[in-house]
């Protein structure tokens, strides 16, 4: 009697350790900020942008941490300054010489794109990490706070006092701007 009641404890621990097992794998998977991605929030009452930077494949972890945050800190500054060049060439031509039952068809169709982003940003600070190790990938959570980012308009020497008047005072606008055309964008 003393067996078998020992041996139903040991099963219902087995199947709670099933159980837990299952429980905490469910709960697993990367943080919402990952699957959210960069752009302008408004958490917390606490208006900032945040920018999620990746990097994969790469072994050495601390090259790999850095790489990540440093491309958290370029999607944050994509934000605020964008240079895009776009250029398309089209050619199409058919050729017929002599019988116009038969001619000859070319087409070439080339698309090259460059972006450049080139800003000073101040205040960026890394808040979260992440590494997803069945993809070997890394994962860094950036973000710059709106009241930062006025704070280091204050001391700008390089800005006229002009400029960072206008900069402070349609910051809060200009964000709300940003957050209802990301909010557009997110709708489609």
């Amino acid at each position: 009697m003393l067996r078998s009641h020992a041996s139903g404890s040991r099963l219902v621990g087995l199947a709670l350790a099933v159980l837990l097992s299952i429980g905490l794998a469910a709960c697993g998977g990367p943080p919402k900020w990952v699957e959210k991605g960069s752009g302008a929030f408004n958490e917390k009452d606490s208006k900032a942008f945040y920018g999620v930077g990746a990097v994969a494949g790469v072994r050495n972890a601390p090259l790999a941490w850095d790489t990540a945050e440093n491309r958290g800190r370029a999607e944050i500054a994509k934000t605020f300054e964008t240079y895009t060049g776009y250029l398309m060439r089209d050619y199409a031509a058919s050729t017929t010489a002599g019988d116009f039952t038969k001619n000859t068809e070319e087409q070439n169709v080339e698309r090259a794109v460059k972006t450049i982003t080139t800003t000073t940003l101040s205040g960026v600070r890394k808040i979260d990490q992440y590494m997803d190790a069945k993809t070997n990938t890394y994962y860094v959570l950036t973000k710059l706070s709106l009241e930062d980012m006025k704070n280091n308009l204050e001391q700008a020497k390089e800005l006229n006092s002009q400029v960072r008047d206008f900069v402070r005072k349609n910051a809060d606008r200009l964000f709300e701007r940003l957050e209802q055309e990301e909010d557009r964008r997110g709708a489609r």
